[in-house]
């Protein structure tokens, strides 16, 4: 598992704060879909990325910055 791009050992925490309506939502829509409300929430930014840029073919978001930008 140590392999994939998005292991564990490459994420960054940080602190979210949410409205507890919010927060209740996101919980309620993450458990509808079987997922952690972390992964819920990075589901969503996920999207939310792809969308913005364009790009539906889900690539890493690494990958579309380097081809998009290439001093990057």
């Amino acid at each position: 598992m140590a392999d994939r791009p998005d292991s564990k050992q490459d994420r960054k925490a940080f602190l979210l704060r949410l409205p507890p309506k919010l927060h209740a939502e996101l919980r309620r829509w993450a458990n509808t879909e079987l997922r952690s409300l972390n992964g819920q929430i990075e589901f969503l930014l996920r999207d939310a990325v792809e969308r913005r840029r364009g790009r539906g073919d889900g690539a890493p978001a690494d990958e579309a910055e380097s081809e998009e930008d290439p001093e990057v």
